[in-house]
C-alpha cells in the first residue's frame, strides 16, 4: 500500500519516516519506457527505414542514459529513506536479493529461449550475465551479453554490497555540509567524461557507436563510476530527512530535465550519458518526495502510474526479449513505414507490459513476501519492501 503524508520530511533524530512515496513510484514506469524507447529506435531493433529510423535513433538516443541515471540515483535516494534502525547487514542483503534475483533468473532463461541460444552463446558470454558480474567486463558481448538490460544490476548489486559502509559514512556527514558534498559528486560525475576524452583510447570499434568501447565501458558501465550517482541519492535523501531541501517543487524539475533533455542532443555523446542529467534528476527525485509528503499536486500519483511503476522492474528486465526477439521474427520484413512501424512499437510496449504484470505477479510479487523476511518475522510486504527502482 501507499501512504500520502501532509507533513514535511522528519528529522533524523526523530521517528523513523513514512516510507510512502507514490510520486517516485509512479516515476520508474517513465524511466523504464525511456531505456524502451532509446531500445526499440537503435539502429539494430528499429522497425523503421530510411529518414525516419534516422531521426528516430538521434532524438531516442539519449533516453536510455537519461533512464538509467534516474534508477540509481532514485535507488540510493530510496535505500537510505527506508533504512531501518539497528538493520544488520545479512538481513538488509537478503531482501535486496529477493528483489534482485527471481526476475534476473527469469528473465535471463527468457532471453536465453527467445533469441540469445540461437547466437552460440558462450559460457564465457552467459555465465557472468547468470551471477551479474557482467558490468567488470568492457567486451560489449559480455557486459551486454544474453539479456542486455541487466548489466545495470550488476551494478545494482555492487551498490547493496557497499550500502552498509557508505550508509554508515553518509549518516556522519554534518547535516550543514550535506550540500557541499551533493557539489562536490555532480562534479566528480561531470568530470569522468572528460577524463574518458583525455586519457582513454578513443578509436571507434563498433559501427554506429560515437566512443571506444573502452571509453563507453568506463562512462557508463563501470560500477564504481556509477556509484557517484547512487551516492548522490543517498546524499538527497537525508537532506530531505534533516528538512534541508531548498524548496525546488516539481513543476520546476520537471522543466529542467526537459531542457537537460534538449541539451543531451547537442552535447559530446560521453556528457549525454551520464552528465548531463545529475543536476536535473538530483532535483526530481527529491521534489517528488516532497511533494508526497506535503499532499503537493503530482502527475505520478494516481492508481495507474502507481501500478504501472510496482511492474516496472519486471518490464525493465523483458523489454530486451520481447524486441530482440520480434526484430529477428520480423527481420524479413523490415523497414516498415511510418505508420506500420509505429503500430509495432506500440505493438512491442503493450507486450512487455502485459508479460511484466505476470512476472510481477507470479514471480516478483510472491518471491518478495515469502522470502523477503526471516519466517519468524514474516508478514505482509510493506511498500519499503518492493523495489525502488527498476534495477533493484
Amino acid at each position: 500500500m501507499t501512504v500520502h503524508v501532509h507533513a514535511s520530511a522528519p528529522k533524523e533524530a526523530g521517528q523513523r519516516p513514512l516510507s510512502g512515496l507514490p510520486s517516485l513510484t509512479g516515476l520508474r514506469f517513465l524511466a523504464a519506457t525511456a531505456v524502451f524507447l532509446y531500445h526499440v529506435t537503435g539502429p539494430q531493433l528499429t522497425p523503421f527505414g530510411g529518414e525516419t529510423a534516422q531521426r528516430g535513433a538521434r532524438f531516442f538516443g539519449v533516453a536510455g542514459g537519461l533512464g538509467v541515471a534516474f534508477f540509481f540515483v532514485l535507488s540510493g535516494f530510496i535505500l537510505t529513506w527506508s533504512a531501518r534502525p539497528g538493520d544488520g547487514a545479512g538481513r538488509f542483503m537478503r531482501r535486496r536479493l529477493v528483489k534482485l534475483f527471481p526476475n534476473h533468473l527469469v528473465t535471463f532463461g527468457v532471453a536465453l529461449l527467445a533469441f540469445a541460444a540461437a547466437t552460440t552463446t558462450s559460457w564465457q558470454q552467459w555465465l557472468p550475465n547468470l551471477l551479474l558480474v557482467q558490468t567488470w567486463s568492457w567486451d560489449p558481448a559480455i557486459s551486454f551479453g544474453v539479456n542486455a538490460p541487466s548489466w545495470s544490476l550488476g551494478c545494482e548489486l555492487v551498490f547493496y554490497l557497499c550500502f552498509p559502509l557508505l550508509h554508515r559514512a553518509v549518516r556522519k556527514i554534518d547535516a550543514t555540509r550535506l550540500w557541499g558534498w551533493v557539489l562536490a559528486l555532480v562534479a566528480a560525475v561531470w568530470a569522468v567524461p572528460a577524463f574518458a576524452y583525455a586519457v582513454l583510447p578513443g578509436e571507434i570499434g563498433i559501427p554506429g557507436w560515437q566512443a571506444s568501447t573502452l571509453q563507453n565501458w568506463f562512462v557508463y558501465q563501470l560500477p564504481p563510476v556509477r556509484m557517484l550517482e547512487f551516492v548522490l541519492g543517498m546524499l538527497l535523501a537525508r537532506i530531505v530527512l534533516t528538512d534541508r531541501w531548498i524548496g525546488v517543487r516539481l513543476p520546476t524539475a520537471i522543466a529542467l530535465c526537459a531542457v537537460a533533455y534538449a541539451v543531451a542532443l547537442q552535447i559530446p555523446y560521453l556528457y549525454a550519458l551520464t552528465a548531463v542529467w545529475v543536476v536535473p534528476i538530483g532535483l526530481l527525485v527529491p521534489a517528488a518526495a516532497v511533494a508526497d509528503l506535503r499532499g503537493s499536486r503530482s502527475p505520478f500519483r494516481g492508481r495507474t502510474m502507481t501500478w504501472l511503476g510496482e511492474i516496472s522492474f519486471a518490464f525493465y528486465l523483458l523489454q530486451a526479449s520481447v524486441l530482440v526477439g520480434g526484430s529477428q521474427y520480423l527481420v524479413g520484413h523490415k523497414p516498415f513505414g511510418w505508420a506500420a512501424g509505429l503500430g509495432l512499437c506500440v505493438l512491442a510496449w503493450a507486450l512487455t507490459l502485459a508479460l511484466a504484470t505476470v512476472l510481477y505477479r507470479c514471480v516478483e510479487r510472491p518471491a518478495m513476501k515469502h522470502w523477503s523476511r526471516p519466517r519468524a518475522t514474516a508478514g505482509p510486504v510493506s511498500v519499503t519492501d518492493r523495489p525502488a527502482s527498476p534495477v533493484q
